[in-house]
């Protein structure tokens, strides 16, 4: 029996598992999840979760069922790439592999700040995120709260507490000279001017020098505060920086042109953890499992595959609230309601699907 095993739900591995269980599978194969979770998280959705805006079941989905697919839901500890096999942190028995998904996503980039591990929330596991939004949830009225990063994540995550509590004091800060620098000058203004409207101070050429229990020090003058949740940059998975496989200057995993490790084509590496000109998004990882399902496929079925096309993305939403939003859409930029609309019909067609 070939097993093959998809390590992480996210956006990639239940991609890839959807996709081939629609194929006509080899009877011989077998395919393993392994998660923490014993669902599938709606990651670009955990703002909602820190805002205390979305309860838990509304960014959850269940796993598809299929005859050929078994789950494990548990911790890893390592990747054992001599040995082809998964080690577990509370499971004496490892779980080996014939072929091998990598699909566990990223974690929090600190940079170095001191403090900033310990005493800053996280929206980047369903953990930190319920975590963060049970910190905002307890303050008291006039609290104070801080968000490091203005990228999209740090946007989404300010809006959506001034939103849920608008009693609270929320400053932003951006390492920049403006918000989101990833999106034109239209998008920056648009945000910006959300901002000053709903009384969230932003401060710019922030350089947090490091954290501590009740503030944030930032271009020497430090901050009193309640609540600092971290959105500024992340970082592939502890396990997979640890992988013997070359890397990029991001320690992402370095692939071929079919996703496949070059030095042990039975590995193949998707989404946050993949070198790729594109940035981390849920669309990438999705169109990337889409393709490795297509390779994957083939290679059970003791075909050659075909050479992936290139990916065609389709742009970026992001909301200010439950209202407004803005975003790229055929290769324009917009702002207001209509983008924050199209961001909750993509959430609506990605569960339906």
């Amino acid at each position: 029996m070939k097993n093959v095993v998809i390590l992480g739900g996210g956006y990639g591995g239940v991609n890839i598992t959807q996709n081939l269980i629609e194929q006509d599978l080899p009877e011989d194969v077998q395919i393993t999840v392994i998660d923490r979770n014993p669902y599938h998280s709606i990651k670009t959705e955990f703002y909602t979760i820190a805002a205390g805006t979305s309860a838990d079941k509304n960014v959850r989905m269940d796993f598809p069922e299929h005859d050929k697919v078994r789950y494990i839901y548990a911790e890893v500890a390592e990747v054992d790439t001599e040995n082809r096999q998964i080690v577990f942190q509370h499971r004496h028995k490892p779980e080996v592999y014939d072929y091998l998904v990598i699909s566990l996503g990223c974690e929090d980039n600190y940079h170095g700040v001191d403090g900033a591990a310990e005493y800053t929330e996280s929206i980047q596991t369903f953990h930190g995120a319920r975590r963060a939004g049970m910190a905002i949830g307890n303050l008291n009225a006039y609290g104070k709260a801080t968000i490091v990063g203005a990228g999209l994540s740090g946007i989404e995550v300010a809006a959506e507490i001034r939103e849920s509590r608008p009693d609270l004091n929320i400053r932003l800060l951006d390492r920049g000279t403006s918000v989101l620098k990833a999106f034109d000058s239209k998008i920056q203004n648009y945000v910006e001017d959300w901002f000053m409207k709903n009384d969230v101070e932003v401060l710019h050429e922030a350089n947090v020098e490091y954290v501590e229990k009740d503030g944030v020090c930032n271009n020497g003058i430090c901050y009193v505060n309640d609540v600092t949740i971290w959105t500024a940059g992340v970082r592939p998975n502890y396990i997979v920086r640890d992988l013997p496989y070359k890397k990029d200057e991001q320690d992402k995993v370095v692939i071929n042109d079919f996703y496949q490790v070059p030095d042990d084509k039975h590995v193949y590496v998707v989404g946050d953890c993949a070198s790729s000109e594109h940035s981390p998004s849920a669309q990438l990882a999705r169109q990337q499992g889409e393709q490795i399902a297509e390779v994957l496929y083939a290679v059970l079925k003791d075909e050659k595959p075909k050479k992936p096309g290139k990916l065609k993305l389709k742009g970026t939403l992001g909301a200010l609230g439950s209202s407004e939003g803005f975003g790229e859409m055929m290769s324009q930029s917009v702002v207001g309601y209509i983008p924050r609309l199209a961001k909750s019909g993509v959430l609506w067609l990605n569960k339906r699907h």
